[in-house]
């Protein structure tokens, strides 16, 4: 039984992202992620200036009279969200946990690709496959995704990757859109990277937040891994030791970025102290000029 707490979220949720669909999201997703071809429509007589490739000889010698080929987008495509629910995601110095930002990026890709006509998939993981919704299309099918969100009580408590892309390319058995929201907080997922970046139309949204990367001056104080669990007491208060934390979070991001440069997969750095709808305005804008 769902709770009236979860409901009302998800209601909230959903009151809130159409909102941004229907106004900024919907048609940019629509541009941003082109259907897999073309396909045949139908036939027309030629007219001057047409291509006389799409001539239809068939129709053209059955008639006496010319005829092209009319041909239109195969826009029907599926779009599979992989959102990470690891303990790291409980994460957040202000208002907005990592977990609330990626749960409302889900929710407005899976409204705007239903307004597409596309199906949606969803996929929890940490060190583990959590939960698997298969893609459908429909209003009432989002709203079961985006309480699985919610709903969803983790095992696992790290993250893993590579096996959750292995495990998205072995049930994907046709191109699909892949969205992998994470905050990245693994490694040694590179080979899945590219193997994923050559079978799907692959997107990664970095879900990060602007406190990870500095060490406050507090004295001696417990640092808590929300992965592995490990309780370490750090000396917050010596330079030496803010300004390691800061290189050594510094040089994970930068490896992060190189990667996924050199491996030429399209990403979206999401803050969770600002709103996502610049950055993924900027993406969908940047998707758009390359058609």
């Amino acid at each position: 039984m769902i709770s009236k707490e979860i409901f009302s979220k998800v209601r909230k949720l959903e009151i809130r992202t159409k909102g941004l669909v229907n106004n900024l999201f919907g048609g940019e997703y629509n541009t941003a992620f082109k259907g897999r071809g073309m396909t045949f429509s139908e036939v027309r007589p030629y007219q001057y200036g047409d291509d006389i490739r799409q001539i239809d000889w068939n129709v053209t010698a059955r008639t006496g009279d010319p005829y092209i080929k009319i041909f239109e987008e195969e826009r029907e495509q599926t779009l599979m969200l992989m959102v990470d629910i690891s303990g790291s995601g409980q994460f957040g110095s202000k208002v907005h946990r990592k977990i609330d930002i990626a749960t409302e990026l889900a929710a407005v890709l899976a409204f705007s690709a239903i307004k597409n006509n596309d199906k949606v998939g969803l996929i929890l993981f940490t060190d583990r496959i959590e939960k698997v919704v298969y893609p459908r299309k429909g209003r009432l099918h989002v709203l079961r995704l985006i309480r699985e969100v919610f709903y969803t009580d983790p095992v696992g408590r790290s993250t893993n990757i590579s096996d959750a892309l292995k495990f998205a390319n072995r049930i994907l058995n046709r191109r699909s859109i892949l969205v992998l929201i994470s905050d990245f907080q693994d490694s040694n997922y590179e080979k899945q990277l590219k193997i994923t970046h050559r079978k799907h139309d692959f997107v990664a949204v970095n879900i990060i937040d602007p406190l990870e990367n500095e060490l406050p001056d507090m004295g001696i104080i417990p640092y808590l891994d929300s992965e592995s669990r490990q309780l370490v007491y750090i000396d917050s208060s010596s330079k030496h030791v803010r300004d390691a934390y800061r290189v050594n979070k510094l040089t994970q991001r930068r490896l992060f970025k190189e990667l996924f440069t050199k491996t030429g997969i399209d990403t979206i750095d999401v803050d969770t102290t600002r709103s996502y709808i610049e950055p993924l305005m900027n993406f969908f804008k940047r998707r758009s000029t390359r058609y």
